[in-house]
């Protein structure tokens, strides 16, 4: 008679599942397995085996971009600065070194001790000699990567792999309106890829650079350009790494961006910095304005600045290999530019290349 009495909730009450428990337990487990098949992919691939193109259905995309990556990776950037015990960051350091083979001997600070958190580590600086600038080839690499595309842009069409490809429109977003821009003087009837060539006889070229996380996180100016505009895609955060962007047609496009874009001696020069999982922060050094990863943003918006009629009546002039911007973590850069039709790349796709050595030249 002295036992206090138990209630209980009603059994449906208890195991109750809510719509967004359900998304993200399912997504988040559509992910994993993802990421298991590409490894399978990969292991093919250093066979030498060839691997069919297959195409993620529009289910499958939803399915993904239910996983709330944003989200996360907004957590994941406040864990990095979190700081850490003095006895704990070698551990961690070390750990990750071993993961991602990071070579500390190119860092300009090789003591582990000296970062205090994850964030200051992802963007530690190289020595100086590490990544000696080529002079002799007109555009040089912007980042350590591999090289997962390259070639002449055909009918407004971009590759991000080989077999997958992505509407330029959609990835720079609408044609430019301000009649500063050399890039802008296109007659409006041609097509969106005619209208950024400004020289007759010019291709319009790209280029897709792959920053795994052990590689350096920093990225510089290619060329000798002036950046005249900057468009910021706020968008999803799904991973760019060759299997996803093997699976998943237009990811580029789906992913948050900072597209930059202005002029170089041939006419139009870009370069577009793409946001990734665990990588919402994308840094330009010179736009203290821009903010990414932002909790509220409208999808298929984007946001524009003129660093003509804002700043300047010359834009902001780069020099190749200055410092341009860095990622937390790593992800992709894309260069979408106009040369002469003799204009030739020096690579081979699939090849790791790093910041400084040459992409192409005429």
């Amino acid at each position: 008679t002295d036992r206090k009495k138990l209630h209980t909730a009603p059994v449906g009450q208890v195991f109750r599942l809510r719509p967004f428990h359900v998304l993200v337990a399912t997504g988040g487990g559509y992910a994993g397995y993802r990421k298991y098949e590409d490894y399978k992919l990969q292991q093919l691939e250093k066979r030498g085996i060839e691997v069919p193109v297959r195409l993620a259905s529009e289910w499958e995309v939803a399915l993904y971009k239910s996983v709330p990556t944003r989200l996360l990776s907004r957590a994941w950037g406040r864990l990095n600065q979190v700081e850490l015990p003095t006895w704990l960051r070698k551990p961690v350091y070390s750990l990750y070194i071993w993961t991602f083979g990071v070579n500390m001997k190119e860092a300009a600070v090789e003591d582990l001790h000296h970062y205090r958190n994850l964030s200051e580590f992802f963007r530690r600086k190289l020595k100086p000699q590490a990544r000696p600038v080529c002079c002799v080839h007109s555009v040089i690499s912007p980042s350590d990567g591999k090289i997962l595309n390259f070639g002449q842009v055909k009918n407004c069409e971009v590759e991000q792999v080989k077999g997958v490809t992505y509407s330029l429109e959609s990835f720079l977003g609408p044609r430019i309106s301000t009649e500063e821009m050399q890039f802008s003087r296109a007659p409006p009837g041609n097509s969106f890829q005619q209208q950024l060539v400004t020289k007759k006889g010019n291709e319009l070229y790209h280029c897709v650079i792959y920053l795994a996380p052990g590689d350096y996180h920093c990225f510089h100016s290619p060329t000798d350009w002036t950046v005249s505009h900057r468009r910021h895609f706020p968008g999803s955060l799904m991973s760019v790494n060759p299997g996803v962007a093997r699976w998943i047609k237009e990811l580029f496009c789906h992913n948050e961006r900072v597209v930059l874009t202005g002029d170089w001696k041939h006419g139009f020069f870009s370069l577009t910095a793409v946001g990734a999982t665990n990588v919402g922060s994308i840094r330009i050094y010179f736009d203290q304005d821009l903010h990414t990863n932002s909790p509220s943003y409208s999808k298929g918006s984007y946001n524009d600045f003129s660093f003509i009629s804002n700043n300047n009546k010359e834009g902001i002039p780069m020099r190749k290999g200055e410092h341009l911007g860095e990622f937390n973590l790593g992800s992709t850069i894309v260069l979408i530019f106009e040369a002469p039709k003799d204009f030739k790349f020096n690579l081979k796709a699939g090849q790791k290349i790093r910041f400084g050595e040459a992409l192409g030249s005429l």
